[in-house]
């Protein structure tokens, strides 16, 4: 008989591959969810509860891979089953919060709204707070809920951008995904970072201006 507590000593090696594979199934199901839903920034949210589970699919697809090397780290510094999987869950937990905020602030709007939020998005990506947030978002944190503040703070932006452009828009999620696993992944590069805000700049003008 397994001794009492022994399953939250279990070695967390599963872990990480539960991660990938929550994240590849959240591809799919964002993907098909997503079918036909996509009005630009026009696009309704829907129900909260419709929502909410598309949200999260998307996050999940989105943030997990980034996240990979957090966990990976956090496996190897605490081997036990649950603790590991409490650092997934509890890292998704903030973007759920996030989720909610956001349906709770979100309204219907056109081109100029969508265009002014992606300027403001671009211009996020220059903060000293954005750079704060993304040096943190790729040390080793003990804590999942900490790691996922951090990891907010670092793409605040591009969910921004997203939701203002088309939150159900899989090219868009796509282009950020990539975007948000190159600044976890890649140390920083002033050029290239700068680059990238004044394209979303740029981007948003011409959202601005109906193009």
């Amino acid at each position: 008989m397994m001794p009492a507590g022994s399953i939250s000593r279990r070695p967390a090696a599963p872990v990480p591959v539960f991660t990938v594979a929550l994240a590849s199934a959240c591809w799919f199901a964002s993907v098909w969810q997503m079918r036909g839903m996509d009005m630009d920034a026009a696009t309704s949210l829907g129900s909260p509860a419709s929502f909410i589970g598309i949200w999260m699919s998307m996050m999940a697809a989105m943030m997990l891979p980034a996240a990979l090397p957090a966990v990976l780290a956090f496996v190897r510094a605490d081997s036990r089953l649950v603790a590991g999987l409490w650092f997934v869950a509890s890292y998704l937990a903030v973007w759920l919060l996030f989720g909610v905020a956001a349906y709770g602030l979100y309204r219907q709007h056109g081109y100029a709204a969508a265009g002014g939020l992606t300027i403001l998005a671009g211009l996020y990506e220059l903060t000293p707070l954005k750079r704060a947030c993304r040096e943190r978002c790729r040390e080793q944190v003990r804590s999942g809920g900490r790691f996922g503040v951090y990891c907010v703070g670092s793409s605040v932006g591009l969910m921004l951008m997203l939701l203002a452009l088309g939150v159900m828009n899989v090219t868009l999620m796509v282009g950020v995904t990539a975007i948000v696993l190159a600044q976890k992944l890649l140390p920083p590069r002033p050029f290239l970072d700068a680059t990238l805000a004044l394209g979303i700049v740029a981007f948003g003008v011409l959202t601005l201006n109906g193009l």
